[in-house]
């Protein structure tokens, strides 16, 4: 049985947060919030993990990284720039902005070869969110467009310095996703949560609303599937300077196209992130008493 593969996504630049977060510390030790994802992926049964990086960065990282998880676990890095764009399609040259999540998963198809997750470098997820996904992963093997997200309550994931982006999950009876929809500007006003849904209109959420925080597990076929809708993407929207493709609306097309479906598994781990520098002294006091329980060992590795 071949142990799954865990794509980490590190190339955002955190543009409200001013710096790179996934190289910022926060554990008691010095430890970034990558490093207990890692940590966690390796207990969970990960068998290798792939950076998606920026090119500017990527020999500091490796450095890095290779000193703290090489000889534990095989690692593997790709760069997503904005050149990286179906053959035959224009760049706009004002264009600055990333192209997505979507677009950052798409680019690991050279270095995954079985069933594997996807996370955001900047994101804890807790160690049972990372048995859960790597146990449905290995149950799946061999099969084809049985896809899975780790579900998070909404209450759980906002932040009190400022609005945040989420995927809102609507969820069937089944257990499996039926629709998933990126909100943007998600913020509590009084006693509801305002959001901005991906139609730009102003909408009201329920605080127990299930989230996707980007903890998806894939079989392979989405990266063909993927390369066909980013291509229409790029054609339909790609010379706009601020859209992205997003990997919730990759699984949307592709469930409502019939090819493919989407488990949700549920966490009993609580989020938590940095989306704002505010954030930051929550976050390093969440995994000071997380060391303080035992939970996890100071230094990590």
């Amino acid at each position: 049985m071949t142990k799954p593969t865990l794509i980490i996504l590190a190339a955002g630049m955190g543009s409200r947060y001013k710096g790179l977060k996934q190289l910022d510390t926060f554990g008691p030790s010095g430890e970034t919030i990558m490093d207990y994802s890692v940590y966690d992926a390796i207990a969970a049964g990960f068998g290798e993990i792939v950076f998606i990086i920026k090119e500017d960065f990527i020999d500091s990282f490796k450095e890095r990284a290779e000193e703290r998880y090489g000889g534990k676990i095989r690692c593997s890095y790709v760069t997503q720039e904005l050149h990286m764009i179906p053959e035959g399609l224009e760049l706009n040259p004002e264009r600055i902005k990333p192209w997505g999540t979507g677009h950052a998963t798409l680019l690991a198809e050279s270095k995954v070869s079985g069933n594997f997750g996807v996370i955001n470098a900047d994101d804890y997820y807790g160690s049972h969110s990372f048995k859960i996904l790597a146990d449905y992963l290995t149950k799946v093997e061999g099969k084809s467009g049985e896809y899975s997200v780790v579900g998070f309550t909404l209450g759980n994931t906002l932040s009190e310095s400022g609005s945040v982006s989420r995927g809102i999950c609507s969820v069937g009876n089944d257990g499996y996703l039926t629709s998933i929809e990126e909100h943007h500007k998600i913020a509590k006003a009084g006693e509801v949560i305002e959001a901005e849904n991906s139609s730009g209109h102003s909408v009201t959420l329920d605080i127990e609303s299930t989230v996707s925080m980007n903890m998806l597990g894939f079989t392979p076929d989405i990266f063909e599937k993927g390369k066909i809708l980013f291509r229409k993407f790029m054609q339909d929207r790609g010379f706009e300077l601020k859209s992205e493709f997003y990997i919730p609306f990759m699984v949307n097309e592709i469930m409502q196209a019939g090819e493919g479906r989407c488990r949700v598994l549920t966490s009993p781990d609580k989020w938590f992130g940095v989306t704002y520098p505010e954030d930051k002294e929550h976050v390093r006091t969440c995994f000071k008493e997380l060391a303080n329980k035992g939970i996890y060992p100071s230094p990590l590795f």
